[in-house]
């Protein structure tokens, strides 16, 4: 979400790109890059059990090289971007290594894990036509970012560039992530908005105690409602009966 809201704000023009404050912005996206990789694939660890999910160790380990990963990425970025400690705009080398090539090996871990677990360990294949779709709308995404954004630019002239159609694929890619781990979970929690782990498990039965049995039999109000003796009228001859 972050990395969606600061994307917007740099591609969209909202920061200028002759301000002070661009390059600053531009460091937060790329730590935000790099700590989404690398979340993606410790949370692709969770399908081995090494560690329960949702536990103490794995929501701090998340979020903790997560946020490694956003500091070293935005640090060696705002050197480049100041020409500090040897790195400079002439020397892209170290924002390269860590953002690109660490970011790469991070979403291949996750797709050979995921590919294992597949082939492993679940009995369906369904999943591997999302893993499929996802990761070629993520490559057709980058090659249409890098190598045919500048003849798109040119051929509509300059009302867009491939930034558009590459947001559009980097899109598609994310759902089929989460498409993905919809498939290989139990819980059918794709229409789910509630906050319980478990929305549609029923642990009991739900009319299991007496249907007389209304939980506030004890107040004041139940025992006038439900324990008051019913007053019978007599009807005398010639009389209305009530």
């Amino acid at each position: 979400m972050l990395l969606t809201v600061d994307s917007l704000l740099v591609d969209c023009g909202v920061v200028p790109l002759g301000s002070s404050a661009y390059q600053y912005f531009v460091a937060v996206q790329m730590g935000l890059v790099s700590a989404t990789c690398v979340s993606l694939m410790i949370s692709g660890f969770v399908g081995f059990q090494l560690y329960e999910d949702g536990t103490t160790f794995s929501v701090w380990l998340l979020r903790i090289c997560s946020f490694i990963m956003f500091l070293v990425s935005f640090a060696v970025s705002i050197l480049t971007f100041k020409d500090i400690g040897g790195l400079g705009p002439e020397n892209t080398v170290g924002m390269f290594v860590v953002v690109y090539i660490f970011s790469a090996i991070f979403l291949a871990v996750y797709l050979v894990m995921q590919l294992i677990l597949i082939l492993g360990t679940l009995q369906e294949r369904w999943p591997l036509g999302h893993i499929f779709f996802g990761v070629l709308m993520f490559i057709v995404g980058q090659v249409i970012l890098y190598v045919l954004s500048r003849p798109i630019c040119e051929g509509v002239q300059h009302y867009m560039d491939g930034l558009f159609f590459a947001t559009i694929c980097n899109l598609l890619a994310v759902m089929m992530v989460y498409k993905f781990w919809d498939s290989i979970t139990q819980e059918d929690l794709e229409f789910s908005v509630g906050t319980r782990v478990n929305n549609y498990e029923v642990k009991e039965p739900l009319m299991e105690a007496d249907s007389t049995d209304y939980g506030y039999q004890d107040s004041d109000y139940a025992s006038s409602m439900f324990h008051q003796p019913r007053q019978r009228t007599s009807i005398h001859a010639g009389s209305p009966g009530i």
